[in-house]
């Protein structure tokens, strides 16, 4: 079975011209990255800005090609121009403007633009329409217009987009920046939903770390290389490693590093909150003064 995404180091250089064409300079975003993903994975890549995780990302389905290295996506070499239609089908993605995204006027038109244009008869269009937008709960919508919804559904109706082409792979580029709580987590419980239900394979590239907790893999990047991979457990008890990154942990998990610093034995890490009340009542019934 082939792997969902296979870079083999992946290289990416965008070349900075003057006005006159000659090159002022080149800066490499991407930096010799190996990265695979299994059909079927919840997998996140964090960094900063000027990480290089959107650059990697448009890799992901033909957005971008390699200055050097490959990258495969279900066994097709993205430089194969063959396959384009193929790989963009399978990996679809979602931006962060869903402004940018939207087109139709009425919800259902939106949703139904993708598999139109790939030629899916009308009876089985309005099918897919109906399943992807119960599948990220914005069914009753169908009738809306897109501008009285708001930013996470809105998002939502992006991804119901995505869906309705029977992606395998949905590739998700920071697509809660824009959105405010209540938005960011309707989005990653829907992005959630499609894969633990649908066994859409997700990857989300974010620098919110509340929204990696329920990843099956972690990738760490600065400055265009991957600098720690692991299960979002393994990767948020190098708190200290993190911050030299500019990157955060959960709040949740902040808190419970400082409990133990001060002197209390708590499980490191902590990723939840229910993880953190339980182990705060367990040492109360264990007799120590909270």
């Amino acid at each position: 079975m082939s792997k969902m995404i296979q870079t083999d180091k992946l290289v990416f250089e965008y070349i900075r011209r003057d006005e006159e064409g000659n090159v002022e300079g080149i800066t490499r975003a991407v930096d010799e990255v190996d990265l695979s993903v299994e059909p079927g994975q919840f997998i996140a890549i964090l960094g900063h800005n000027g990480s290089g995780k959107s650059t990697l990302a448009k890799h992901f389905n033909a957005l971008l090609y390699p200055t050097e290295g490959e990258v495969h996506v279900d066994g097709m070499l993205t430089e194969d121009e063959e396959h384009l239609w193929d790989i963009r089908q399978e990996a679809g993605m979602i931006f962060q403007n869903p402004d940018n995204q939207i087109i139709g006027q009425v919800v259902e038109e939106d949703v139904g633009f993708g598999p139109e244009n790939m030629g899916v008869p009308t009876e089985e269009i309005w099918e897919r329409v109906d399943e992807s937008l119960r599948a990220v709960r914005m069914d009753k919508y169908r009738k809306a217009s897109p501008n009285h919804l708001s930013g996470g559904q809105k998002q939502r109706v992006s991804i119901a987009g995505v869906i309705a082409m029977h992606p395998k792979c949905i590739i998700m580029d920071e697509p809660t920046a824009m959105l405010d709580p209540n938005g960011r987590r309707e989005v990653i419980r829907a992005a959630r939903g499609l894969n633990q239900v649908e066994g859409i394979t997700i990857i989300l590239i974010t620098h919110y770390m509340e929204e990696v907790v329920d990843a099956d893999k972690v990738f760490v990047m600065d400055r265009g290389r991957v600098v720690m991979e692991g299960t979002p457990r393994g990767i948020f008890k190098r708190v200290d490693e993190l911050k030299a990154l500019r990157l955060g942990v959960p709040q949740v998990t902040l808190l419970a590093h400082e409990l133990r610093q001060a002197g209390l034995p708590i499980p490191d890490p902590i990723l939840t909150r229910k993880e953190l009340i339980d182990a705060l009542k367990k040492l109360r019934a264990e007799g120590y003064m909270l």
